[in-house]
C-alpha cells in the first residue's frame, strides 16, 4: 500500500501544491492520476485547477467524474488523488455512487493513493476528526481505513494570547478521545505522511500525536509513526 497524505494543498504565499511539487513527482512518477473531485461542488473547475498544479510536477490528471464507468476506472487505475474540500460531501458522494469500496479495493491491489485535507480524512478509519461543517448527511462516518489512526488536517496550535473562548483544536481532539480509543495525529499545515504498509513517515514539519490516557506528544519530521501507533495505551478507560 502506497499513501501520500497531505495536511493541505496550498501553503500561505505559495501556489497550489508548490510545497510538495517534488514529492508528487516522486510519488506518482509516470502514472496518470485519477482525480476524485467530489469534495467541491464544481468538479470540472476543480479538476482543471489540480491538473494545472500537477502538471508542474510532470503528472497528468483525469477526473473520475468524467469516466463513463467510474467503477471500471477505479478498477483499472494505477493512481488516485482525492482532493480537499468538504469531507462530508466527499464521503456522501462516494457512498451514493457505490465508489467507496471500489476505491479501497483499488488501493489494496496496489494503486497509489494521494489525498489532501478531506482526501486525507478519507484515508482514516472514519471522518470523525475532520474540521468541516456537516453540510450534508452521509450514510455513516466510516471511511477507507487505509491507516489505523485518525488525522486532523490543518491542525492549529492555540495562540497563547488568544481571547477566543471556544474550544481549541486540542480540546476538541481530547473530547474525541473521551469517546474513542484511537490515536489522532494533528497534522500541521505544510506536513504530510508517506506510508508503504511498513513505515509511516512524517515529512515537511512536525506534528502532534494525541493518544487516550497520555499527554500530547510533539513528533518531529522524519519520524516513523508506525511503532508509535503500535504501542499499547498507558491505561485503560472504562466505557461504563
Amino acid at each position: 500500500m502506497n499513501l501520500l497524505l497531505l495536511s493541505n494543498s496550498t501553503n500561505h504565499g505559495r501556489r497550489r501544491f508548490e510545497h510538495v511539487q517534488d514529492e508528487l513527482t516522486s510519488f506518482y512518477g509516470q502514472c496518470e492520476v485519477l482525480f476524485v473531485p467530489y469534495a467541491l461542488a464544481d468538479h470540472d473547475a476543480y479538476t482543471e485547477a489540480v491538473g494545472d498544479a500537477f502538471a508542474r510536477s510532470g503528472v497528468t490528471v483525469r477526473g473520475l467524474h468524467t469516466a463513463p464507468d467510474p467503477l471500471a476506472a477505479l478498477a483499472a487505475t494505477e493512481a488516485v488523488f482525492v482532493g480537499g474540500g468538504n469531507t462530508f460531501r466527499l464521503l456522501r458522494a462516494l457512498q451514493r455512487g457505490g465508489l467507496l469500496a471500489a476505491l479501497r479495493a483499488a488501493v489494496e491491489r496496489g494503486a497509489r493513493y494521494g489525498g489532501a485535507s478531506a482526501g486525507t480524512n478519507l484515508a482514516c478509519p472514519t471522518i470523525r476528526t475532520t474540521n468541516d461543517m456537516p453540510i450534508v448527511q452521509p450514510d455513516g462516518f466510516e471511511a477507507l481505513g487505509l491507516i489505523d489512526f485518525q488525522i486532523n488536517p490543518h491542525y492549529l496550535d492555540a495562540p497563547p494570547d488568544s481571547t477566543h473562548m471556544g474550544e481549541t483544536r486540542a480540546q476538541r481532539i481530547a473530547e474525541f478521545l473521551e469517546e474513542n480509543d484511537v490515536p489522532v495525529l494533528g497534522l500541521r499545515e505544510g506536513a504530510w505522511l508517506r506510508a508503504d504498509g511498513v513505515t509511516t513517515v512524517l515529512h515537511g514539519r512536525d506534528a502532534v500525536l494525541f493518544r487516550r490516557g497520555r499527554e500530547a506528544e510533539e513528533i518531529a519530521a522524519g519520524t516513523d509513526l508506525a511503532p508509535l501507533m503500535a504501542e499499547p495505551p498507558d491505561q485503560c478507560i472504562s466505557d461504563g
